[in-house]
């Protein structure tokens, strides 16, 4: 027939949700914005942030929703799922260089320090009474960090451990061993809770400010996005684990999984850079915090 399609490629249908998508991440912008400004805007700016928060968690629940039909349609074929691995790897690829700027930063602070001049109550707490300015060295001088081979160091025994269970259930998943694949993701879910919770905890007693210096603000900053990027992927697993439970993924066609299996392995591999750039080398030589 002349309408016959003739190819394996899948020609999406007409969806709202891009359009959705773009408004809410729009209105989530200039909800920050003004969040972040409340002497201008009061209490406006949270419900601004809020409503575009979730519009993108809408967006993100009925399009991949969508995308999940149109793979039990059988409209992911073989060349869709090879274009849809290339495309997670791009996104992926992306991610690598986010972060490659964070250990750029880094690196520039530590290489090239400049003195930071430190008033008021963050010079009292930090340097006593009558202030200082802090001699170009890294880590400041007088700053206390955290000890490398304490939490941080069981945080990095903790994502091994969830890289090697995610890895048994992608295994199991592919020799068509259900029940390997549930108790590999659920250990997986579970170690990266538990990261996610020691972390939380590193940051309470952490003796050091977000804004007390230029180590401080690179050190939140990288370790922070790195735990959110862990707090994604966790959700990410437990979605994949509800699909399980419902039947989805198949040894031939599963790559709804293989993205998170990818995602995991990728914040593992940043976090045992992390680990040795920030926490053993940017630490070193400085007085740790009992």
């Amino acid at each position: 027939m002349a309408g016959a399609k003739q190819h394996d490629y899948h020609l999406v249908n007409p969806s709202v949700w891009p359009l959705i998508g773009s408004v809410s991440a729009f209105t989530m912008f200039f909800g920050l914005v003004m969040f972040m400004h409340p002497e201008e805007f009061g209490a406006a700016g949270k419900w601004v942030l809020g409503l575009g928060v979730a519009g993108l968690i809408a967006t993100f629940y009925y399009w991949w929703a969508d995308v999940i039909k149109e793979a039990h349609a059988g409209d992911h074929t073989p060349v869709v799922q090879l274009h849809l691995r290339y495309g997670m790897i791009l996104f992926i690829a992306s991610e690598v260089m986010f972060f490659v700027g964070w250990f750029w930063a880094w690196f520039d602070f530590s290489l090239f320090p400049q003195p930071i001049e430190y008033v008021g109550g963050t010079v009292e707490t930090l340097f006593g009474q009558e202030g200082a300015a802090l001699i170009a060295q890294w880590p400041p001088k007088g700053l206390e960090v955290l000890d490398a081979f304490s939490l941080p160091l069981l945080n990095t025994l903790i994502l091994l451990c969830s890289g090697t269970s995610i890895t048994w259930a992608h295994h199991s998943l592919i020799n068509g061993d259900r029940d390997g694949l549930k108790k590999g993701l659920w250990l997986t879910i579970g170690l990266g809770a538990l990261f996610s919770a020691i972390q939380a905890y590193e940051y309470v007693i952490a003796p050091f400010a977000f804004g007390g210096s230029n180590y401080s603000s690179a050190f939140y900053m990288a370790t922070g996005f790195h735990g959110f990027h862990v707090l994604v992927g966790t959700i990410f697993l437990i979605v994949c684990l509800a699909r399980v439970y419902k039947g989805h993924f198949t040894p031939r066609q599963h790559f709804g999984f293989e993205a998170a299996a990818w995602y995991w392995h990728f914040v593992d591999v940043v976090w045992l850079f992390l680990f040795i750039v920030i926490y053993v080398w940017g630490g070193w030589g400085a007085p740790i915090h009992s």
